[in-house]
């Protein structure tokens, strides 16, 4: 038997002493003390006591002795201490909570009850073993919703239907069993998303995290992060650093019971145990009333501003996150000194916290691990995309990259550009943070450019590919789902998307983009300025972007010049020429059997045929099905029959016969 757990029961020893005198006296006047069936029914005899003079005068009772000395080890007394307790308090705990250490007291309580099917202490026997009775309204105000056995979750007052002086008194077993010695989180929190996070790592250093980690007295603080989770891993970090437990919560939703729950938990475990809150999307005012209270560090992490009317009669910190700010290479250097490559490279397009980026890399070794090969790139990108996943997928169509650099057949330029734009999106923290060429006006750290061509010529495939480069997903973006007739809903179906993309990384891509980044006009109509309010709202957003984006459009002159102005790169996607179109051809019937010979056919049919690269990619799938259906290798022929269809679906005449071709 642990040391609390016996210091407990010698509380109950003191106890069942006041609760055999109650006993005693009771019985002393009562003539049906030795009624088997005392407790199951009212005899004309007992309600003739009750009702006379005497029966409503307090018993004569020895009052609880006050010289009681807790044992070593009592937790008791630090729960007093912690949830701010009184002497009465204490008392009505332990009689509220003895049956359910000892068994013993349950007749006990059922005899002084009247009832023998009432084996929990009632307010009224509660108070009696407390030395006062439910005459005494400063007694009975130890039992108010606003009193701290109430307010701090360690007494509940049942049977809600009867007078207060005939209310059950049940301790939740959370506090019993704290008091018995067991340490074990509420099982309440865990299906609460509630992690327990016992001290640990290195002392925190300066900044932010730290201060609120070294406050020398509890704080309440709303942190608002540049990126969901960023700031809260940083304090966490702090917080373990130095010395102190943390309770983290992942509430999807306001639960106001868990929250009652986790406060009750950080006090139970006191010795500057904190809790940090990650805000939830929806309604987290009625969460941040719950828990901004004046004796616990509450810590509430989120993306949207502080919001005064969340808990005005707190004293609420509303601080901005700098985590952000920081470099993350070195903890990932921490986390991974046997890599081999160039990390910085491979990290750079992950904007990550410090505990973010922990948990990625560690993820990344048991992928490796898993395989039994070296961590190498895939890994990082494949870890790191997981804890970055963003919640685009209600308002864009999700793609993973299966395509690289050596998929593109493009000229030199427009290729470098590509190489470029990668590069932007992996060393724009260093350029425009560390070195402070970002200038100011709350612009953020984004990426944007342009992709200006026509149709085919391999824009969409671009942008693929350069999300598949820095390793992250890319979310085309559908205007069906976007553009609403009713003024302004389609800047907030945009804002949406804007939002989360800011908060996570992913190659975000605006397809027929003059669709929503058209020119402003010449105000003649209602609809003419609502269209300007509309561009002038996505001019301002996007210099607060800190995402990747990328805009295509075929008619590079419908794209607003203010828009252009803001953008990183304009690359544009010429129509490809002879030698082009020849690779184009070899590059997509690389993987399918072909005929000896059809090389040389293939620069001939580039030569006959002016086909952009889609085209020719279709041209290519229409070749391959006509083989398959035959089972043999590709021809000449089958190329041309490609071609040939392409040609009539874009309603062009076909070469060499001045009429469209039907096959």
């Amino acid at each position: 038997m642990n040391v609390a757990a016996r210091a407990l029961l010698l509380r109950l020893d003191h106890l069942r002493t006041t609760v055999a005198a109650l006993v005693a006296a009771r019985s002393a006047d009562d003539p049906t003390a030795q009624d088997p069936l005392r407790g199951l029914y009212v005899s004309a005899e007992t309600a003739a006591r009750l009702a006379g003079a005497d029966g409503v005068a307090p018993l004569e009772l020895p009052s609880p002795d006050s010289e009681f000395i807790p044992a070593p080890g009592d937790r008791l007394t630090a729960l007093a201490r912690n949830f701010g307790l009184g002497p009465v308090d204490e008392l009505l705990l332990v009689a509220a909570l003895a049956p359910d250490v000892d068994r013993r007291f349950e007749p006990l309580y059922g005899y002084l009850n009247d009832d023998v099917g009432r084996r929990r202490a009632s307010v009224a026997l509660a108070l009696e073993l407390a030395g006062t009775g439910p005459y005494d309204p400063d007694a009975r105000g130890r039992l108010h919703p606003s009193a701290p056995l109430i307010t701090g979750g360690l007494v509940v007052l049942e049977d809600e239907d009867r007078p207060l002086p005939g209310r059950a008194l049940r301790v939740p077993e959370r506090v019993v069993a704290h008091l018995l010695g067991d340490d074990t989180l509420d099982g309440q929190l865990l299906a609460a998303r509630v992690e327990l996070l016992p001290p640990g790592g290195s002392a925190p250093d300066e900044g932010l995290a730290a201060r609120i980690a070294l406050a020398p007295s509890p704080v309440a603080v709303h942190l608002r992060e540049r990126r969901a989770g960023s700031g809260a891993d940083a304090v966490t970090a702090a917080l373990r650093g130095a010395g102190r437990a943390v309770l983290r919560h992942h509430p999807e939703a306001t639960d106001r019971a868990a929250a009652r729950a986790l406060l009750r938990e950080a006090r139970l475990r006191g010795s500057g145990t904190a809790i940090v809150v990650e805000l939830p999307d929806s309604e987290p005012g009625a969460l941040v009333r719950e828990l901004a209270i004046p004796d616990v560090t509450v810590v509430f992490a989120g993306t949207d501003p502080y919001d005064p009317t969340w808990a005005p009669g707190a004293a609420l910190l509303a601080l901005e996150d700098t985590s952000a700010e920081t470099d993350p290479l070195t903890a990932w250097t921490e986390e991974l000194p046997s890599y081999d490559g160039d990390l910085a490279e491979a990290v750079g397009p992950y904007r990550l916290g410090a505990g973010q980026v922990r948990r990625a890399a560690r993820g990344a070794l048991a992928l490796a691990g898993f395989e039994g090969v070296p961590v190498g790139l895939g890994h990082v990108q494949k870890s790191a995309r997981q804890l970055s996943a963003p919640l685009l997928d209600r308002h864009a169509r999700r793609v993973r990259p299966a395509v690289g650099f050596a998929d593109l057949v493009l000229p030199e330029e427009p290729l470098a550009m590509l190489h470029e734009l990668a590069g932007r999106a992996r060393h724009r923290d260093r350029v425009l943070g560390e070195w402070r060429l970002r200038t100011g006006g709350g612009r953020g750290r984004g990426v944007v450019a342009l992709f200006a061509g026509d149709s085919g010529t391999g824009k969409t495939l671009a942008a693929e590919v350069v999300a598949g480069e820095l390793g992250l997903d890319m979310y085309v973006v559908d205007l069906s789902s976007v553009v609403d007739k009713y003024v302004g809903e389609t800047e907030k179906n945009l804002e949406k998307i804007f939002v989360e993309a800011d908060r996570t990384d992913s190659v975000l891509l605006f397809d027929e983009a003059d669709a929503v980044f058209g020119k402003r006009s010449e105000v003649k109509s209602s609809h003419d300025r609502y269209a300007n309010l509309e561009s002038a709202y996505l001019l301002q957003r996007l210099e607060a972007f800190d995402g990747i984006a990328v805009l295509t459009t075929n008619l590079r002159a419908n794209i607003d010049e203010a828009f252009t102005r803001r953008l990183d790169l304009v690359v544009d996607f010429p129509f490809p020429d002879v030698a082009l179109r020849a690779a184009l051809w070899r590059s997509c019937l690389a993987g399918v059997p072909q005929e000896e010979g059809l090389a040389a056919e293939l620069d001939a049919c580039a030569k006959e045929f002016e086909l952009a690269g889609g085209a020719i990619r279709s041209a290519a799938v229409t070749a391959g099905y006509l083989a398959a259906g035959r089972g043999s290798p590709v021809t000449s022929e089958d190329v041309r029959a490609g071609a040939r269809r392409e040609y009539v679906k874009s309603g062009r005449l076909v070469p060499g016969t001045g009429m469209a071709w039907a096959p």
